[in-house]
């Protein structure tokens, strides 16, 4: 009689290795920035994976929805603003981006400056992981 090999429950969403569209991974991105840029909190939060993680200079890593809601309804510094993609480019799971954020923060200042971003996705195209960069001077 063969034994099977005992499975070891995954406590997290591995970002997938299968391949994944180019055209819905680049739509999926696209639709980020488009809810982003409308205030669609629930919209951007429902295209993150439950277990998602979101890196940010100055933020501790924000990590599932919870964290995520908390940051775009209150301690984003950012009032509103658009962002304009300049390059997005599609490697298996992961998506880069660069472009351009111009908008007005809370505090009213206005603010423009070059992001890039890093998207790792899961093979039913949600955001397993979010990376944000910010071309600001800050040494």
């Amino acid at each position: 009689m063969q034994t099977r090999p005992a499975t070891v429950p995954r406590t997290r969403r591995e970002p997938t290795t299968a391949p994944i569209s180019s055209p819905e991974a680049e739509a999926r991105v696209r639709r980020y920035y488009a809810c982003v840029d409308a205030g669609d909190v629930p919209g951007l939060i429902a295209l993150f994976a439950p277990d998602a993680q979101y890196h940010r200079p100055g933020y501790e890593p924000l990590v599932g929805h919870a964290d995520l809601q908390r940051f775009y309804r209150g301690e984003r510094v950012i009032a509103e603003g658009r962002h304009t993609v300049s390059e997005l480019l599609v490697a298996g799971s992961q998506v880069a981006v660069h472009g351009e954020f111009h908008g007005v923060l809370h505090s009213g200042e206005r603010v423009g400056l070059r992001f890039a971003d890093f998207f790792r996705l899961t093979a039913e195209l949600a955001f397993a992981r979010r990376d944000t960069f910010f071309f600001a001077p800050l040494v």
